[in-house]
């Protein structure tokens, strides 16, 4: 038995079928969820740690930076991904543990989540004389050490510089940087 199509029938026949295919494909995305809280802040802390890094200069400029995260994190899911500056440079991210032996030959910056006391202090130690950007990730005074601490509140993240690390550091920070810092909003 054979059944004749119409053209008509037959063009709503591709019609349905580009349909079902259009929504096979948004389905993923029809569920998405808009983001939480905590990713906002994720993307705010990205967008603050590359904007600390594109005010930075090393002695010898890396064609491609080189961030090391150090310690358990609240705030890198989204910088982990790795992503590039606004002058096109590269940024690769990985994790390392704090007492990894070759920590200034592998970073150009560091990310510093929680690191108990000892392990703070000499990984602190192994930077000393290394042009290493540091930045922690909050809980500390911003008194030792780090050249940045990040400061991240519910609807902003601010920081604030250790000037005394920076000049140490041998990496060269932007003034405007140092004027940001001071610019931060009152904590209640």
């Amino acid at each position: 038995m054979t059944v004749a199509v119409s053209p008509t029938e037959r063009s709503l026949s591709w019609r349905r079928m580009l349909l079902v295919a259009v929504l096979c494909l948004l389905a993923p995305f029809a569920n998405a969820q808009t983001p939480s809280p905590a990713d906002h802040r994720a993307q705010a802390v990205t967008q603050v740690v590359l904007g600390i890094l594109s005010y930075a200069r090393w002695p010898v400029e890396p064609a491609q930076l080189r961030l090391c995260i150090v310690g358990p994190t609240q705030y890198t899911d989204d910088l982990i991904k790795g992503t590039t500056q606004a002058t096109g440079r590269p940024v690769v991210v990985h994790r390392l543990l704090a007492d990894h032996p070759d920590i200034v030959k592998a970073c150009d910056a560091v990310y510093i989540g929680k690191l108990s006391d000892d392990e703070r202090t000499r990984l602190f130690a192994s930077l000393i004389g290394h042009p290493v950007l540091s930045i922690s990730e909050g809980g500390d005074r911003c008194t030792v050490g780090s050249l940045f601490c990040l400061r991240v509140g519910d609807e902003q993240v601010s920081f604030e510089v250790n000037l005394d690390s920076v000049a140490r550091s041998g990496v060269r920070i932007h003034p405007s940087v140092l004027q940001l810092s001071r610019r931060r909003a009152p904590t209640p």
